[in-house]
C-alpha cells in the first residue's frame, strides 16, 4: 500500500513538472502547444504569443492552430512565387528577440491583449524595423477598444483608421472589390480593417475587426464552411502578405 502511495505522489509530481515545463514555455493553458521547426524558406509566417486578460483562458492566441497556418501557406504556394512550404510557420514569443527574426506576423484574438511592457517595446521596434502584423478573429466594442488601447500603447502618436477599399492592399495579388462574402459567416456587425499608417503612409499594421479569416482557412475543405467567402478569406490574406514583402 506505500509502495502504490509512493508511486502516485511521483506519477502526479511528474505530471506538476510537465505542465509546468509546458506553461513555462508559454504554450497555451489548456495544455501543450506544439512548437513547430520551420524549414529555410524566403516566408515564415510567425504566430505571436503574447501577454493577455484572459477573456479566451488566455488561449485565443493559437486557435484555429496550426491548420490554419498550414492551410494558408498551401495556397500562399500555390498562388504565388514566394518561396514557402506547408510547415513555414512558428510560435514566437511577442516579448522575445526572436519576434525580429521573422516580418511577418500573425496574431489571433488581440482582443485579448494584455501586452507587457516588453512586448510593447517589442512591437514598437518591430514595426519601426520594417515588419508588418495582421491581427484577426476579433469583434464587438469592447474586444475592438481593448486592442486599440494595447497597440497604441506602442504608437502613441498614431492612431487606427479605417483602411478604405481603394486601398492597394485589397488587390496587390487578387481584386476584392468588398469584404461582404464573408460577413455572413462570422459574429458581430460589418467587417471592417482598421490600419495603422507609419509617418511615411505605409500600412503596418491590420486588424480585421468582425472577421475571422483563421477559421476559413482552417475548416475551407468542411461541409459546413461554404468555398466562395473561404476563397475570399484566402485572398485577402496573401494579399496581405504579399504586401508585407514588397512594400
Amino acid at each position: 500500500m506505500i509502495r502504490a502511495r509512493l508511486l502516485l505522489v511521483a506519477v502526479l509530481s511528474l505530471s506538476v513538472f510537465a505542465a509546468a515545463i509546458g506553461y513555462a514555455q508559454g504554450f497555451g493553458r489548456r495544455g501543450y502547444i506544439e512548437q513547430n521547426t520551420p524549414p529555410a524558406t524566403e516566408l515564415i509566417v510567425a504566430r505571436w504569443h503574447f501577454g493577455t486578460n484572459g477573456w479566451f483562458n488566455h488561449y485565443g492566441w493559437s486557435h484555429n492552430y496550426p491548420s490554419s497556418d498550414e492551410n494558408l501557406n498551401e495556397f500562399i504556394g500555390n498562388s504565388t512565387r514566394i518561396d514557402i512550404d506547408v510547415s513555414s510557420y512558428r510560435i514566437v514569443e511577442l516579448g522575445s528577440d526572436e519576434v525580429f527574426d521573422y516580418p511577418f506576423a500573425y496574431v489571433s484574438e488581440p482582443g485579448e491583449m494584455e501586452l507587457t511592457e516588453q512586448e510593447v517595446r517589442n512591437l514598437r521596434e518591430f514595426v519601426d524595423r520594417g515588419g508588418f502584423v495582421l491581427m484577426d478573429d476579433f469583434d464587438g466594442a469592447l474586444q475592438l477598444s481593448n486592442m486599440q488601447a494595447q497597440v497604441l500603447r506602442a504608437f502613441p502618436e498614431l492612431h487606427f483608421e479605417p483602411i478604405r477599399l481603394d486601398h492597394r492592399v485589397y488587390d496587390m495579388q487578387f481584386e476584392l472589390e468588398d469584404l461582404d462574402g464573408m460577413a455572413a459567416y462570422v459574429p458581430g456587425g460589418k467587417i471592417v480593417y482598421y490600419g495603422i499608417f507609419d509617418a511615411d503612409r505605409r500600412l503596418v499594421i491590420a486588424a480585421g475587426h468582425n472577421n475571422d479569416l483563421a477559421n476559413f482557412w482552417d475548416w475551407y475543405d468542411e461541409a459546413r464552411m461554404p468555398l466562395e467567402p473561404a476563397a475570399d478569406a484566402f485572398r485577402l490574406g496573401i494579399n496581405f502578405v504579399v504586401w508585407s514583402m514588397t512594400h
